[in-house]
């Protein structure tokens, strides 16, 4: 059987990739029955987007999918998820997220738990360098990201 750590193995890639392609190194992967449906990475430079985090970009990759597979599913995303991305996480009643980090961003977790959902902040040192790096040398992209 799978582990979160290996799913968030997977998200950590999707991260990596990408940085690697002049994006900001945030992943997610999207997982139902012990299988990864969804996978995708922050592509809001790449894209021009002003919503194409993460999170989004796994439930996009997913595709369309009844409400009893969201029901199953567990998203792992590197990132504390924000409130757009808690928001989907909500609308589509995902009942567990997989976080890789939340010390350099504290997303909706709070908002999340408040509403039944499980969080699991694993808290993972890979994560949280991979953010840092990024911030210190993109300042002005992040601050875009999240809004300041």
């Amino acid at each position: 059987m799978t582990t979160d750590r290996e799913f968030m193995a997977e998200a950590i890639a999707e991260a990596k990739e990408g940085l690697a392609v002049g994006g900001i190194p945030i992943g997610s992967v999207l997982v139902v029955n012990g299988e990864i449906i969804g996978r995708g990475h922050n592509k809001r430079v790449q894209k021009n987007s002003p919503t194409l985090h993460g999170e989004i970009d796994a439930l996009e990759n997913a595709g369309r999918l009844p409400a009893s597979t969201y029901a199953q599913a567990t998203i792992y995303t590197t990132l504390s998820p924000c409130s757009m991305c808690s928001g989907a996480i909500l609308l589509y009643k995902i009942p567990r997220v997989v976080v890789g980090e939340n010390r350099t961003y504290m997303g909706g977790e709070d908002w999340l738990r408040s509403h039944g959902v499980e969080v699991v902040n694993l808290d993972l040192q890979e994560c949280v360098d991979l953010m840092n790096e990024f911030i210190e040398k993109y300042p002005q992209v992040w601050n875009e990201d999240i809004g300041v």
